[in-house]
This record gives C-alpha cells, sequence and structure tokens, in this order.
C-alpha cells in the first residue's frame, strides 16, 4: 500500500500520476461491464462481492429492477473499509487510492447505464469473456498500481489480517479473494462459476505483473564450458553484449569451472546456442526469462529512478 501521496499539485508527476489512475478505472470498469459482470464471473475483491449482490437482488426493488448497481454497492464496501484501514494501519491510503475507487465506480455504473447490463451478448463463449475480462481488469488494475494508489477493498482486508497473523500478505489477499469466489458458488449455485472465476484471478495477476514489470523478451543465460573463451569472443564480437565470467567449482569432481553469465535477446539466444552446439556439445547452458535488466546496454538506473519517482 502507498502511503500519504505528498506530489506537488499540476507538476508533471501529479498529472502523470492521475492519468493513470483515470486511464486504469476506465479500463478496470470496462473489463467488468463487458466481460465479467453479464455472466455472473466474480473475480474477488469488492467488486466480486457487488457483482453476486447485484444479481441476487434483480426484480427486488423497483428503483433498480436489474439489481443493486455493482459501482454503488462496491462504493459502499470500499468507503468504511478504507476508514477501518487508515485506523488500524494508519495513513497508508492516500487520496490516489479513494479516487480510484470512486472513479471505477463511477465508470461502471455510468457505462452499465448507457451500453446495458450485456452489451456483447457473448451468451456460451464464457472462455472467451474470462479472457479478455482478465485483460482488460489486469491492465486497470497494473496502471492504477503504477501510480502507487491501490485497489482498496479486499487488499485492506489482507493487510489488517496480516498484521494480526503474521502471515504473508500475497497469501492472504489468495485467500480472501478465494473465499468471495466461494461466496459465489454458494449464491449461484454453479461449479461453473469459481472455476471461470479463478481463471480470471489467474489472468489479471499475470497482466498486472506485465504492466508493472513491462514486457521482455531478454533471457539471461548461465555458460559453462571449457571452450568458454570461444564463446566470450562470440558473445564480444558478434552479439555485442557484455558478461561476467564467474570462477567455480564442478560439485562431482572438484574440477576448476567458468562460468559466463550474460543477458541476450531471444533471437541472440538461439544464435549463441547454435554456436556453441558446433564447438561445445557437452556445453552446460541455463537459460531463463529475465523481468528487468538494469544497467550498461539497457535501461540506466538513472531512468528506472525517474520512472519510479514518476
Amino acid at each position: 500500500m502507498s502511503f500519504i501521496s505528498k506530489d506537488k499539485i499540476f507538476s508533471k508527476k501529479w498529472f502523470v500520476s492521475y492519468s493513470l489512475i483515470t486511464l486504469g478505472s476506465f479500463i478496470l470498469a470496462v473489463g467488468f461491464v463487458f466481460f465479467i459482470s453479464p455472466y455472473k464471473i466474480v473475480p474477488g475483491g469488492v467488486y466480486g462481492i457487488a457483482i453476486v449482490v447485484h444479481h441476487l437482488t434483480a426484480g427486488l426493488f423497483s428503483c433498480c429492477p436489474n439489481g443493486i448497481p455493482i459501482g454503488l454497492f462496491g462504493l459502499i464496501l470500499n468507503i468504511p473499509l478504507t476508514i477501518i484501514g487508515i485506523k488500524v494501519l494508519g495513513p497508508r491510503f492516500g487520496i490516489k487510492t479513494i479516487i480510484g475507487f470512486v472513479l471505477t465506480s463511477v465508470f461502471m455504473d455510468t457505462l452499465t447505464y448507457f451500453v446495458g447490463e450485456d452489451p456483447l451478448h457473448l451468451g456460451d463463449e464464457i472462455l472467451l469473456s474470462c479472457i479478455f475480462g482478465g485483460l482488460l481488469i489486469g491492465a486497470g488494475l497494473g496502471l492504477i498500481f503504477k501510480s502507487k494508489a491501490t485497489s482498496g477493498g479486499s487488499d485492506i482486508i489482507a493487510m489488517i489480517v496480516a498484521k494480526h497473523t503474521k502471515l504473508p500478505l500475497g497469501q492472504l489477499m489468495i485467500y480472501v479473494d478465494s473465499a468471495i469466489v466461494l461466496i459465489a458458488l454458494i449464491a449461484f449455485q454453479d461449479w461453473k462459476i469459481p472455476l471461470y472465476s479463478w481463471l480470471v484471478i489467474y489472468i489479471t495477476g499475470k497482466v498486472i505483473d506485465a504492466v508493472m514489470e513491462g514486457v521482455s523478451y531478454d533471457k539471461t543465460l548461465f555458460i559453462i564450458s571449457d571452450k568458454y573463451d570461444e564463446i566470450r569472443n562470440k558473445i564480444i564480437t558478434d552479439l555485442n553484449r557484455g558478461g561476467t565470467i564467474i570462477n567455480g567449482k564442478g560439485m562431482y569432481n572438484g574440477k576448476e569451472k567458468n562460468i559466463i553469465y550474460t543477458v541476450v535477446n531471444r533471437r541472440e539466444v538461439a544464435m549463441l546456442e547454435d554456436f556453441i552446439h558446433k564447438i561445445d556439445p557437452n556445453a552446460f547452458i541455463t537459460v531463463s526469462d529475465a523481468k528487468e535488466i538494469l544497467g550498461n546496454g539497457f535501461k540506466s538506473l538513472n531512468e528506472k529512478a525517474e520512472e519510479i519517482n514518476n
């Protein structure tokens, strides 16, 4: 959770932050209105509870024949949760978080008013709804998180429980969202709903990571080979990349080894693997995704610091 914002009003940093919150809230609302709510999918959070209440109250009130509006009920839940969070956890919920959930609620109910309860009429294409709903919700939340705001709601519940139990926050957030999904199972008596809902939660999490960390095609390589000098020349001369040679020792025979550590893009991985195969078929190579690379030849630490401060 971010602490109270001290951004100077109307500064570049202030403008970027609130633009991200506004855009993220709108994308989040689009995901719910077009792909999630019409099909009773409940991807955790206060809006998941609001979806359950919305469908259960359809036809009960003359003022809202389709059920209590999702945005309105989400707002009703978020306000007291935020107040409780401030009292229990301290001033961690700044104006950005409040504006974020207020905008999301307003966008949800406004969009529903103009496009209706089921604008796309996807019918039985629930899997399609899960995929695109998860993508949009994840993208919206990712933009909100980049502004150093939060989605409020179930995050606050998890943080309060974490404070008193010392359980990991990420684990508790999964428990809270899963409990909300199970509430949907009890309410709607349909086993498909929790299965689809957990799929949306998974997709949402992956998209949030992609938005927060960026999509990278870079790969990290550890190469152990007796021909390390030739491989080193290939990396420096042909690929124009750098790296580090680490002194190591074989676990089985205790023989001294030189380990090359380098980062290349995925096209260069294929070129390097082909070269190593030709000169040393017995080489040992480990390739893994590099989510973020900072330093010489990639994004500088200064650029990263500017992104964080903005």
